[in-house]
């Protein structure tokens, strides 16, 4: 599970035998969101949430729409085109 960015204590992975749509897991603090990318324009966009606050989704969120472009390279380096 490589992780692709670290933000704020948090960990953005992606699952090399994952599945499409292109989405990363954004882990720590005990919590767990999935964020579907929405490549190449976006925005991110919140899919799955296990203990994040509304707030720090909310922040999660705007960090990854803020990135994307790297996200989507990322996504497609591993999986291949989105």
């Amino acid at each position: 599970m490589p992780t692709i960015m670290r933000f704020g204590g948090l960990r953005v992975v992606v699952y090399p035998n994952d599945h499409k749509p292109a989405h990363v897991h954004v882990i720590g603090g005990g919590h767990e969101a999935v964020f579907d990318l929405n490549c190449p324009l976006g925005p991110a966009e919140i899919r799955e949430n296990y203990g994040f606050g509304r707030r720090e989704a909310a922040r999660i969120q705007e960090a990854l729409s803020e990135a994307l472009p790297g996200l989507c390279n990322e996504w497609r380096r591993i999986h291949g085109e989105t």
